[in-house]
């Protein structure tokens, strides 16, 4: 039997062909000719983005960038496609797939109240059981909502006490390999299946410490909380002044968060979001501040608990569902929908909710993407943990199989989009590519670390003709080179089989954020 091998190199738009064995007459004469415009094109882009990464910003840095045809899979560009890198945030492209499948996007989590107590009028005797399965999405609000519930089945004094049930996830609170500095801020909150967060960026696990100038400068600041609660433990340093320079930081290992600095007199004040310490006793306190407010009085206070088996179920609520969460999820980067995420999929497939059991599913589901799992380090959901590793080519792989996905319309409606303000449809890109070709065009996945950095999604170029993109850049010096993988996104929209057109070069500005900072990170997108 005849043998053959076929090499292709590829370097500034080169290809060489080398056929062995008695074949090699019938290959060659079976290949069509190449069209000298699209050759063309392909060597222009090749030689564009060879390029933009030997910016010198990049220099003893490393790149991992690929670029394919989404609808045939055909690479059409790769400088370092097999590279494992950390991919940050890009991390939670395989997350959001993959809980799509084991989850699928009707998930929902419920969250209730139940008791085994008996009553007398409208005394309940007994305790209350408050069961969560995840949901990072409850709001004070929603626990007002349970609250009314029981307030108007009648009940107007509980005799016993209200227990926390997070048992539906393990007590690990921080993610594998999380830095210990990060812990303070709301993107490195902890997770539990019992949790609330302020407001409808859905930042479970986290407060709103609000600091306002007081009537009279050199006066203490005034400290406040959204929602009020008595979980966390303010201490108040911060004074009123003639400018606003105010930090907030919970101290390490505590539930102890310092205001301190200076807040103008006459101003509008600040505001800054803060992890808490225990993500449970804050849901039971702000639940129990809801139950007071409905008008029922708990004599026992707050525990923890877990709800018997047969308990009756006397207020409940159910989540939007995943397809939904998706939005807040992707657009704004949220790391703690990520872990959710993992652990959900972990008690969905072998009854635990940890961290372990859900990599292992998400693990066990990717190669179904066509990602090589051998290549891949996986460590968290959301890209926290540097010591994710996964190449470009993966991420690529992943992005060109989701297309036969189901949910996969809604799943690219929920990636930020390039240069579109809104903050709930452009996300983190939406002061990124404005006024090119990209926006509006481009939906793809930002991501952030000290030194690592990455964008990877899809791209209309200027034929209509759908790509495939994947850029991660790791272990450079300078500032966040944002700007870099934008011009490459901004090339492939100009990008097309017409070699003239394609030579056309578009520049755009360096995005104008501090240094290596996602503006995720300081709620600025």
């Amino acid at each position: 039997m005849a043998t053959w091998t076929r090499t292709l190199a590829v370097s500034a738009g080169a290809t060489a062909l080398v056929v062995t064995g008695n074949v090699a007459s019938h290959l060659l004469a079976a290949e069509p000719a190449a069209d000298p415009a699209a050759v063309a094109a392909d060597d222009a882009l090749t030689a564009d983005l060879d390029a933009l990464l030997a910016n010198p910003r990049l220099d003893g840095g490393q790149a991992s960038v690929v670029v394919r045809d989404a609808a045939t899979g055909e690479t059409l560009y790769e400088h370092d496609g097999d590279q494992r890198l950390m991919p940050a945030s890009n991390e939670k492209l395989l997350t959001s797939a993959v809980a799509l499948d084991v989850l699928g996007p009707d998930h929902t989590f419920a969250t209730t109240v139940a008791t085994t107590a008996g009553r007398t009028g409208p005394v309940l005797r007994g305790d209350l059981y408050l069961h969560g399965t995840g949901d990072p999405t409850l709001l004070a609000a929603d626990y007002a909502e349970l609250a009314t519930q029981l307030a108007d089945d009648g009940v107007r004094v509980v005799s016993g006490r209200v227990l926390a049930d997070d048992t539906w996830f393990d007590d690990q609170r921080l993610g594998n390999d999380w830095a210990w500095d990060d812990e303070p801020y709301y993107y490195a909150a902890p997770v539990s299946a019992l949790t609330v967060a302020p407001d409808t960026d859905y930042d479970a696990g986290t407060v709103i410490v609000n600091v306002d100038p007081s009537a009279s400068a050199g006066a203490d600041a005034v400290v406040t909380l959204t929602p009020d609660t008595d979980a966390v433990t303010i201490v108040n340093e911060a004074t009123t002044g003639t400018a606003t320079d105010v930090s907030v930081e919970r101290e390490h290992g505590s539930d102890r968060i310092v205001v301190s600095g200076t807040v103008a007199a006459g101003g509008s004040g600040a505001s800054e979001w803060a992890s808490v310490e225990e993500p449970t006793d804050y849901a039971a306190d702000v639940f129990v501040k809801a139950l007071a407010a409905a008008g029922v009085r708990v004599t026992g206070g707050t525990g923890r608990g877990v709800t018997p088996s047969g308990a009756t179920v006397v207020a409940e609520h159910e989540s939007m569902p995943l397809s939904e969460l998706l939005v807040p999820f992707l657009k704004l980067s949220n790391n703690g929908h990520a872990e959710v995420l993992i652990k959900a999929m972990g008690r969905e497939v072998s009854g635990a909710g940890t961290w372990a059991a859900g990599l292992a599913v998400l693990r066990a589901e990717l190669p179904g993407y066509g990602v090589d799992t051998a290549t891949v380090a996986n460590r968290d959901g959301s890209g926290l943990s540097r010591r994710n590793l996964v190449p470009a080519a993966e991420l690529a792989d992943l992005l060109v199989a989701a297309q036969d996905r189901p949910w996969f319309d809604f799943w690219h409606e929920a990636l930020p989009i390039a240069g579109v303000s809104d903050r709930m449809v452009g996300g983190t890109l939406r002061s990124r590519m404005a006024g090119t070709p990209a926006a509006g065009n481009v939906h793809a996945k930002t991501g952030s670390l000290t030194g690592a950095s990455s964008l990877s999604g899809y791209v209309d170029d200027a034929d209509g003709r759908r790509l495939v993109f994947s850029v991660v850049l790791n272990d450079y010096l300078s500032g966040k080179p944002s700007d870099l993988e934008d011009a490459i996104a901004v090339r492939l929209a100009t990008h097309t089989e017409d070699g003239a057109a394609a030579a056309t070069r578009t520049r755009i500005p360096a995005v104008d954020l501090p240094d290596d900072v996602e503006c995720s990170w300081v709620k600025a997108c």
